[in-house]
């Protein structure tokens, strides 16, 4: 009988050393008199004091600024070709070289032409002492009208047959049509030409043009002689343009129009085909109170804003002018020297304690 009593006792030993131990926790849990008693309403959230940022409202300048993305193009770009078909005799051009206006780049054979001409032209003393003729005897009578008319229109016939092959001459001949740089050749001498054939690429890079899209918004505002500055990836400059020309109507599906700017491009330094950000200043307002977006809320169909006051946070409703990606212009609703409050806008409540742990410029 001596070992169950020993098992008992020492049983009995480790629970009273388990109930010392948690003693105090079961204590707690079920509110034992040593538990501190917290009132419902020092928990209450208009009573929770909310660190937050606040910005003390002046007067300043809000710039309309209208963003978008546009593409470089030539001034002028054309492929080169014949206007007639024969064996190329000459290629005068450098390949990614300028070219004059009126330059001679390339030749097809034109020597069946040239004969022609030749003999055309040597039948031309001829017709011209005719008609020398002709008049001098229509002057005394001796000859008739009809006469004389006959040869006058056999040296027109000659004279026009002559200007005819001419114009066939300069087909045979390639010329720059405006000034600018001449791509890579594509055929060689000895090669059979035809209008078909692109010879090279022609293109005028200074100016430069650039071409965007026009929101439905800005169509009024966007017109001929208006200023824009645009960037260049990988390029740290800042380069200005003026618009020169607006589409007449909005493109139905997109309901913006195209508009075009133009850049001078000295030196040709910049190449067509770039992508470049662009930004248009519509209009700037000055001396008016202009608050961050994000401090303002939407809320039952109102803009609400919080601001300072004596310790506490004070809900005001707003009338919105001009909104930018940043920046709000306040119509009314806020003052010069009023303290609004930027940060923690979600958890604000009218009445709630706030303090100010910084202001922000």
């Amino acid at each position: 009988m001596r070992k169950p009593v020993k098992i008992l006792v020492v049983v009995g030993i480790a629970l009273l050393i388990l109930g010392m131990i948690f003693y105090p926790t079961i204590k707690n849990s079920f509110g034992g008199k040593d538990q501190p008693s917290v009132a419902p309403s020092s928990i209450s959230p208009r009573n929770q004091s909310l660190s937050v940022n606040a910005k003390v409202l002046k007067p300043q300048t809000m710039s309309d600024v209208f963003r978008t993305k546009g593409v470089l193009l030539p001034d002028e770009e054309v492929d080169l070709t014949f206007e007639t078909s024969g064996k190329i005799i000459q290629i005068n051009f450098k390949e990614g070289s300028f070219v004059d206006k009126g330059q001679l780049l390339a030749k097809v054979n034109d020597a069946p032409l040239q004969a022609e001409l030749k003999m055309l032209e040597s039948q031309l003393p001829l017709a011209q002492e005719r008609v020398f003729r002709q008049r001098t005897l229509l002057d005394k009578d001796a000859v008739s009208q009809e006469a004389f008319e006959t040869v006058t229109t056999e040296l027109d016939r000659l004279k026009a047959n002559i200007e005819l092959i001419k114009a066939r001459i300069s087909q045979t001949e390639l010329r720059a049509p405006f000034s600018g740089m001449i791509g890579l050749r594509l055929v060689s001498e000895g090669a059979y030409a035809s209008p078909q054939v692109r010879i090279s690429t022609l293109t005028k890079i200074s100016p430069l043009k650039i071409e965007f899209a026009v929101n439905e918004r800005q169509e009024s505002e966007i017109v001929d002689g208006t200023k824009l500055t645009f960037t260049l990836e990988n390029d740290l400059n800042t380069y200005e343009a003026s618009v020169y020309a607006v589409e007449t109507s909005l493109d139905a599906s997109t309901l913006s129009l195209k508009a075009r700017a133009r850049y001078a491009n000295p030196g040709g330094k910049i190449k067509p085909g770039r992508s470049a950000q662009i930004e248009i200043q519509l209009r700037e307002i000055t001396n008016t109170i202009v608050i961050p977006s994000m401090s303002s809320i939407a809320e039952m169909g109102q803009d609400i804003v919080y601001t300072y006051n004596n310790g506490k946070a004070k809900r005001v409703v707003l009338t919105k002018g001009l909104r930018t990606a940043s920046s709000v212009q306040v119509l009314e609703g806020l003052n010069v020297g009023d303290t609004l409050l930027t940060t923690g806008v979600m958890q604000l409540r009218d009445g709630m304690n706030v303090s100010i742990a910084q202001f922000e410029e």
